[in-house]
């Protein structure tokens, strides 16, 4: 048997598919079912209301988002912060500038290892394969 601090409480638990002991499994139920009952009656409310009416927590309330437990589709004010700056989306972990951001240094990094390995062919570099070739 597994077992593990839980993360949320640090209390000794066996490990488990959802990676915290069986009391913060049962808190966690009942946070959902608390955002599920407020957000039922105020179809309007925003993350941010969300947290402040029912005393979870910005982040946790993000995770039933993401999860899928909580839908955004009929809520056009629940939005939730992009992991890199905060700023509020609807959809993924980023949002958009940041992706982009992203996306262009990764390309640059491509380029820059694409260019190294071009000034390497040249010959003017020795290495341990080429040593065992001479031997």
């Amino acid at each position: 048997m597994n077992l593990g601090n839980c993360p949320r409480c640090g209390r000794l638990y066996a490990i488990n598919i959802r990676e915290v002991c069986t009391n913060c499994i049962k808190e966690i139920e009942v946070e959902y079912q608390t955002c599920v009952d407020y957000l039922r009656e105020n179809k309007g409310a925003n993350i941010q209301e969300l947290s402040d009416a029912t005393d979870i927590s910005i982040k946790q309330i993000t995770k039933f988002i993401r999860e899928g437990r909580i839908s955004i589709e009929n809520a056009p004010n629940m939005m939730y912060p992009c992991e890199v700056c905060g700023t509020l989306i609807r959809e993924g972990h980023m949002c958009d500038s940041c992706r982009s951001r992203l996306t262009k240094d990764l390309a640059g990094a491509a380029r820059e290892v694409g260019q190294k390995e071009n000034n390497n062919i040249g010959g003017r570099t020795y290495n341990a394969v080429d040593k065992l070739r001479d031997s």
